[in-house]
């Protein structure tokens, strides 16, 4: 099969434009023609090396989380999905590379994709519509009348989380950048800040929730306009102990991410606050609630570029230049 290969790490590495071996198919697993994939920074920092601590991969590798497509064969375990079926779904971790032709990944990571978008509207929601979920419904159980901070409410995980605490009934603040300001409040913002003006810890004070996504600074700042028993979510660290256990981190992946979040974790817990740290995992269940939502209305998909299949590479610079608004998608087939 065709895809877009990483021979080896790093910042400026340029992926190639070749073959790979097609994918085996286990017995609990579905084969998906890809139609579209959507990409994310998380595909950016698994390239630079970032992550190769907790997520190592061996080289040569595909990119890419996010798809759509068809299934096209089905192991001998499968139950949920037939030959023909349009699917979508995140693939789990150590089995990505939805920039290629075709992808296995077991079924229970895929979920029927909503009858009302295109292939492309479907590709851009998985990722962050799971991370919103995991965040504001599995971990958070947010409620209607509580008030929600959202970082960077013009971005991919920002967009889909935004529609999401609306829908569940919270009150919602979030930031961005002037030219951005009528996006989220489309989305249902309720209070919008601008970024390089103003100080949302000006602004904000006795917030249920953060959903923090920026930098150390901004995190030490969001600590501060939450109320006692108000929880932060960080989706861009640090990491805490509970993650590193939950991946089966070694002893010594695992003393040095404790480490590296025990400032904050300390900090919450003066504050009477939660502190946890999430990385989205891929879960078909979940994606078809989104399912539902999406079908129902409730939410919809952000997409600022489409870019053909042999412009993968110029579409992962644009990911990684961080000026896109909502999702950035690579048209497969």
């Amino acid at each position: 099969m065709k895809a877009f290969i990483a021979d080896r790490y790093g910042k400026k590495v340029t992926m190639r434009f070749g073959d790979m071996p097609d994918p085996e198919l286990r017995d609990e697993d579905v084969l998906i023609e890809i139609h579209a994939a959507g990409l994310n920074q998380l595909d950016s920092k698994i390239k630079s090396g970032e992550f190769k601590l907790i997520l190592p991969y061996r080289m040569p590798l595909v990119l890419g989380h996010d798809l759509a497509g068809v299934v096209s064969r089905v192991g001998s375990r499968v139950r949920q999905f037939k030959i023909g079926d349009e699917v979508y779904s995140r693939a789990p971790d150590h089995r990505i590379g939805t920039l290629a032709q075709f992808i296995a990944v077991n079924e229970n990571t895929v979920a029927r994709k909503p009858a009302n978008l295109s292939m492309e509207e479907a590709a851009s929601i998985p990722l962050v519509g799971l991370t919103a979920w995991q965040a504001l419904v599995e971990s958070a159980n947010v409620q209607k009348g509580q008030k929600v901070f959202i970082q960077a409410g013009s971005g991919g995980v920002g967009s889909l989380a935004i529609q999401l605490a609306k829908h569940l009934g919270a009150t919602v603040a979030t930031t961005t950048s002037s030219a951005n300001t009528d996006l989220v409040k489309r989305l249902g913002a309720d209070i919008v800040i601008d970024y390089r003006k103003d100080d949302f810890e000006k602004v904000l004070q006795n917030y249920d929730l953060v959903l923090h996504s920026q930098d150390a600074a901004t995190l030490e700042k969001s600590l501060r306009i939450l109320k006692p028993g108000g929880t932060l979510i960080s989706i861009s660290g640090p990491p805490d102990p509970a993650f590193a256990k939950s991946i089966g981190a070694p002893w010594f992946v695992r003393l040095a991410i404790g480490l590296s979040s025990a400032g904050v974790r300390k900090k919450a817990i003066r504050r009477g606050l939660k502190y946890s740290f999430l990385f989205m995992r891929a879960n078909g269940p979940q994606l078809l609630g989104i399912t539902r939502l999406i079908e129902a209305g409730a939410i919809r998909p952000v997409i600022d570029r489409v870019f053909p299949f042999e412009s993968t590479n110029e579409a992962l610079s644009f990911v990684e230049s961080g000026r896109a608004k909502g999702k950035v998608v690579v048209r497969i087939k």
